[in-house]
């Protein structure tokens, strides 16, 4: 009984500690001389049944332990049932979504379902099945991978007749693969930053990091660790508040989207 009210007096002070005094998980555990992950397990079990701090006054401390820890009962394998593993894939591309929060969802709706490892490992025993290599997974509006196609477009001007060809620049959203193309008769530096500004503009916005490759309208010393940025590419990306990580030499993975 006195282990009972011990920790109880836990869990109420992890809840006045997180929403009265609004400490982290560490000074909380530090505080209750308690495990991380305890504090973690208590505030995401009140989260769950939409408690904070201060508690309503009817809820005693066998009230608040049988909403947080309910009797155990035998639970059949459907209820355990995870969510599509590609839909779990998916939502991990869109800004602010992590593991955790996709749990936090499941468990609200499967209250007897996994607990956070197990759904975290079934996850990545699923998605380590995806690609023998490394699998590269982007936020939406995380990245912008920008490079010249290999091949030239010919152009032909309706009025002499004369064929010239055009070099495609080309630009893929990391999270999404949307695409925009632009072709110039150059690779030089104007027509380099023109591109960029122009698939801003198509985009709706600017990415937070540019990946390029190392051609010298972008890069003007190519180096395997750390390249120099053009001062013009450089001066661009500071006016639209970007910053810019060109693709590693000889790691063509590093701009695959784009490749």
């Amino acid at each position: 009984m006195a282990n009972r009210r011990l920790s109880m007096r836990k869990i109420r002070e992890v809840l006045r500690l997180k929403y009265e005094k609004g400490l982290s998980g560490r000074q909380i555990a530090r505080s209750c001389d308690i495990a991380r992950s305890t504090v973690d397990d208590y505030l995401c079990r009140a989260r769950i049944k939409g408690l904070s701090w201060p508690l309503p006054e009817e809820l005693d401390d066998t009230a608040v332990e049988h909403l947080l820890f309910p009797p155990v009962t035998c639970v059949s394998p459907e209820k355990w049932q995870m969510p599509s593993f590609e839909y779990i894939h998916q939502e991990l591309k869109k800004k602010g979504v992590t593991l955790q929060l996709l749990w936090y969802e499941y468990k609200q709706a499967n209250p007897e379902g996994y607990q956070h490892s197990q759904f975290c490992h079934l996850y990545h025993q699923w998605a380590g099945k995806l690609d023998v290599c490394l699998r590269q997974t982007y936020r939406a509006g995380e990245k912008l991978f920008v490079d010249y196609a290999g091949d030239t477009l010919p152009v032909q001007d309706p009025v002499s007749g004369v064929i010239r060809e055009a070099q495609l620049f080309v630009a893929t959203l990391g999270a999404s693969n949307y695409t925009y193309a632009y072709a110039s008769y150059s690779q030089d530096l104007p027509s380099w930053i023109k591109a960029h500004v122009n698939a801003f503009d198509f985009f709706g916005g600017v990415p937070e990091i540019i990946i390029p490759d190392n051609l010298k309208s972008g890069v003007t010393k190519p180096c395997y660790y750390e390249p120099d940025i053009n001062p013009t590419y450089l001066d661009m990306a500071r006016h639209y508040g970007t910053a810019i990580i060109p693709a590693r030499i000889g790691k063509p993975r590093d701009k695959a989207k784009v490749e």
